[in-house]
């Protein structure tokens, strides 16, 4: 059955989106996007060169015909900042849709909520399609809504710490109180955690790390790939309730004694 992502009206194959950074070269990038399946790419604005066609460029080794590439503002401390990078893509033509991070403080790489919020109202306003990287509280997510998000990116743990979901039941709350897609990004070690976040029933998720950290990244690549659909399919399909005591698998009912 057809099961796409669909955002704002553009559609995704893939629900495993991949990031760029942290790999050893752009050969290795490219080998692991293709492993992963993805069909969306993000690439930081502030740390990637992606608008000088002279120098060697990451998207030289993506092609835009098969993946889109969500431009972010990973590394921006303060609203002015995450706006100036988030109009130098979209000026250089990468792309509308943005990847919104305002990051509050070095050590833990939490958002800066009240900046985050800021900075979604005005580039929704500018006619982005925003999807402001969050923590895991659900009255922040409810408000990024209002303030014109297109989608939201809860965290899952802190970037890069590989701890998985530490939250599950907030991630639920998200799940249950927003109408619009539910992305988690950051704390996806393995292949499990990818599992756990789609079988919650988000809609997508959000690996940089978690591959490129791997001491096979395109292995994991790989990995995380079937994950994410076999999470998916075990969402749609319904798990069993769970019980205390055990329950025959063979009823005794209508067995010949």
């Amino acid at each position: 059955m057809e099961d796409k992502l669909v955002i704002k009206g553009i559609e995704f194959a893939s629900r495993l989106w991949v990031g760029t950074g942290k790999y050893k070269d752009f050969e290795e990038t490219a080998r692991v996007i293709e492993a992963s399946g993805t069909d969306m790419v993000t690439v930081s604005v502030r740390r990637v060169n992606i608008t000088d066609s002279k120098s060697e460029n990451l998207l030289d080794y993506i092609d835009p015909k098969k993946y889109k590439i969500l431009p972010n503002t990973a590394g921006c401390y303060n609203v002015e900042d995450a706006l100036r990078y988030s109009r130098l893509a979209r000026e250089a033509g990468v792309s509308d849709m943005v990847k919104l991070e305002v990051i509050g403080d070095e050590k833990t790489l939490f958002p800066d909520v009240v900046g985050l919020l800021e900075a979604t109202e005005i580039l929704a306003k500018e006619g982005f399609i925003v999807l402001p990287y969050t923590n895991d509280d659900p009255i922040m997510a409810r408000r990024l809504v209002d303030a014109g998000a297109a989608a939201v990116m809860p965290l899952g743990a802190p970037i890069g710490s590989g701890l998985g979901i530490r939250n599950p039941y907030n991630i639920k709350i998200i799940l249950e109180t927003l109408d619009i897609p539910v992305i988690v990004d950051a704390g996806v070690g393995t292949a499990s955690d990818a599992a756990i976040a789609m079988e919650l029933g988000c809609d997508a998720v959000l690996i940089n790390t978690g591959i490129a950290g791997a001491k096979e990244p395109v292995m994991m690549a790989e990995a995380m790939k079937d994950a994410v659909t076999a999470g998916r399919l075990a969402h749609r399909a319904g798990r069993i309730q769970k019980k205390l005591y055990a329950t025959a698998s063979s009823p005794i009912e209508g067995m010949l004694l």
